[in-house]
C-alpha cells in the first residue's frame, strides 16, 4: 500500500474546509442581488435554511459512514455533491430550484469538515493534531474575512451565478490531490445508521420552518412537527447508536450549554444573513459594501476566541461566557436602535465587530466545559451535539426571522416583490418617491427582524446565567489520553 503524503493531503483538507467555510458569508452577500434578479423575497430565508439543515442532520450520518467505509470514499462523495449542488445552484432559474440546489450544497457539506477533522485525528499525533487544529481554526476566520468582500466583488463584476460556479475548480483540485496524496485501509467497526432519527428530525424542523413562513401551511405543519418531534426522542432512546444521546443532556452543563448553543448560532447566522439585506435594500449599496458590513465579525470572533482561551484558566468559564454574551446582547440592541436610513456602513461594521467580540468570548469557555465535564470516551458525542444544536439554532432562526420580515412587509401594505425592486438592477430605474416609500416599508420590516436577533442575544444570555460553576482544573495525563495514547512508552 502506498504511503500517505501528509502535507499534501492537509493542503487538500484547508482547501475544501476553505471552501465550506467561505460559501455562509458569500452566499449571505450574494443573495439580495439573487432575489432582485430571481425574485422570492418570502422565500430568501429558506436559501439558508435548506442547506443548514441538510449539512447539520448528516453529519453524524457522514461519520459513521466514514467508519464502515474508511474516510476517504465519503469525503470524496461529500465534496462530489457540494460541488453538483454548487453547480445546480449557478444554473437556478426560480428561488425554488436555488434552495433545492443549496440542500443538495449542504448534504456534501455535512461531510467535508467532520470526515476532514477525522483524517487530521488519524494522520497526526495528540501534539501534532492541537497544532493542526490551531491552522484548521485559522482557516475559518480567514474564510469568514475573506468571504463577504470576494463574494461582493464577484457579484459586481461577474455576477452572482459565479459565487457557486467558482467553488468547482477548487473543489476538483481538492478532491483530486486527497485522491492522490491519502491512501488508507479502512478499520471495519460495526455501526447501525440512525436513519430514523435523522428522517424524523428533518420532517420536524421543515414542518417546524414552513409552520412559521406559512399562515396557510401552519395549521398543519405544526401539529406535524409535534409528532415528529415527539417521535424522534422515542426513537431516540431506543437507537443502539442515536443520533442525539439524550442521556448526556441530565447533566446541568450539557443542558444549558446546548440551549446557549442554540441561541448563540440563531444569533450569529440571523446578523450574517439578514444585515446585508438592510445594507443592499435600504441604504442602497453595493454588494462589496453589504459584504464589508458583517466582515468585521469574522475578525472579531477568532481574536476574541484566542484571547479567551488564555484567559480562562485565570477567569474560569462563567464570567467570559456570561461577559461574551453581554457583549452581544449589547451590540444586538444598538444594531436595532442604530441602523436607520442614512446611517454610515461604519456603524453596522463596528457593531458586527463587537458582535462577533462577544461570540468569540462566549464561544471557547462553552465548548471547553462541555469538554471538561464529560469522560474522554464521549467527549467526541458531547462536542458534536453541542455544535449540532448550534446549527439547528441557526437553520430555525433564519426561517423564523423570514417570516417576521414577510409578515412586516404584509402589515406595511408591500408584498415582497415590490420590495425585490430595491435589491436588483430595476432600483436604478425606479423614482426616487418610490424608493423611499418601499425603502420605508423594508426599514420598517428590518427594524423588527433586528429586535428580534437583539432578543435572541438577550435571551442566550438569560439562559446562561444558569450555566454552573464548573472548576478550571487539569486532568491528569492519563485521563485525557485515549487508550491509544495511554499504551505509548
Amino acid at each position: 500500500m502506498r504511503a500517505t503524503s501528509r502535507p499534501l493531503t492537509v493542503v487538500s483538507l484547508l482547501l475544501g474546509m476553505f471552501l465550506a467555510a467561505m460559501e455562509m458569508t458569500v452566499v449571505s452577500t450574494a443573495m439580495p442581488t439573487v432575489v432582485g434578479e430571481l425574485g422570492g423575497l418570502s422565500l430568501y430565508a429558506w436559501a439558508f435554511a435548506a442547506y443548514m439543515l441538510t449539512a447539520t442532520v448528516t453529519v453524524p450520518i457522514h461519520g459513521k459512514l466514514a467508519d464502515l467505509h474508511g474516510r476517504k470514499p465519503v469525503l470524496l462523495a461529500g465534496t462530489a455533491l457540494f460541488l453538483l449542488g454548487s453547480s445546480g445552484c449557478g444554473f437556478a432559474g426560480s428561488m425554488g430550484a436555488l434552495i433545492a440546489w443549496r440542500a443538495v450544497q449542504g448534504l456534501g457539506a455535512g461531510a467535508i469538515q467532520p470526515v476532514g477533522l477525522t483524517i487530521i485525528g488519524d494522520l497526526f499525533e495528540l501534539r501534532e493534531r492541537a497544532r493542526m487544529q490551531g491552522i484548521f481554526g485559522a482557516v475559518w476566520g480567514i474564510a469568514g474575512l475573506v468571504g463577504p468582500v470576494l463574494g461582493g466583488a464577484i457579484v459586481h463584476t461577474l455576477g452572482w451565478r459565479w459565487i457557486f460556479w467558482v467553488n468547482l475548480p477548487f473543489g476538483i483540485a481538492s478532491a483530486v490531490v486527497l485522491a492522490i496524496a491519502y491512501h488508507e485501509r479502512p478499520e471495519r467497526h460495526p455501526h447501525r445508521l440512525d436513519l430514523g432519527g435523522a428522517a424524523l428530525l428533518s420532517i420536524a424542523v421543515v414542518a417546524l420552518l414552513t409552520a412559521v413562513r406559512s399562515r396557510t401551511a401552519g395549521a398543519a405543519a405544526l401539529p406535524v412537527a409535534a409528532f415528529a418531534l415527539g417521535a424522534f426522542f422515542l426513537v431516540e432512546r431506543r437507537a443502539a447508536e442515536p443520533l442525539l444521546p439524550l442521556d448526556l443532556f441530565a447533566q446541568r452543563v450539557m443542558a444549558v450549554s446546548s440551549a446557549t448553543g442554540a441561541l448563540l448560532g440563531a444569533a450569529m447566522l440571523a446578523m450574517v444573513t439578514y444585515v446585508p439585506l438592510w445594507v443592499q435594500g435600504v441604504l442602497g449599496a453595493s454588494p462589496t459594501a453589504a459584504g464589508a458590513a458583517i466582515a468585521p465579525m469574522a475578525v472579531g470572533w477568532p481574536l476574541a476566541s484566542t484571547v479567551a482561551g488564555r484567559l480562562l484558566p485565570r477567569l474560569g468559564f462563567r464570567p467570559l461566557l456570561l461577559g461574551g454574551l453581554t457583549t452581544s446582547a449589547l451590540a444586538g440592541a444598538a444594531l436595532a436602535l442604530l441602523l436607520r436610513p442614512g446611517t454610515s456602513v461604519l456603524v453596522p461594521q463596528a457593531l458586527t465587530f463587537a458582535y462577533g467580540v462577544g461570540l468569540g468570548l462566549a464561544n471557547t469557555p462553552l465548548i471547553l466545559a462541555v469538554q471538561t465535564s464529560v469522560p474522554w470516551n464521549r467527549r467526541g458525542v458531547a462536542t458534536a451535539s453541542t455544535m449540532f444544536f448550534r446549527t439547528i439554532g441557526g437553520t430555525l432562526s433564519v426561517g423564523v426571522l423570514g417570516g417576521v420580515l414577510a409578515a412586516g412587509l404584509g402589515r406595511a401594505g408591500t408584498a415582497p416583490g415590490v420590495a425585490e425592486r430595491l435589491l436588483g438592477a430595476e432600483r436604478a430605474t425606479l423614482a426616487p418617491a418610490e424608493i423611499a416609500a418601499v425603502g420605508a416599508a423594508l426599514q420598517g420590516a428590518m427594524g423588527i427582524v433586528f429586535w428580534s436577533v437583539a432578543g435572541i442575544a438577550a435571551s442566550a444570555l438569560l439562559v446562561a446565567t444558569r450555566f454552573p460553576r464548573v472548576a478550571v482544573e487539569r486532568p491528569p495525563a492519563a485521563a485525557q489520553a485515549g487508550p491509544a495514547e495511554r499504551t505509548e512508552g
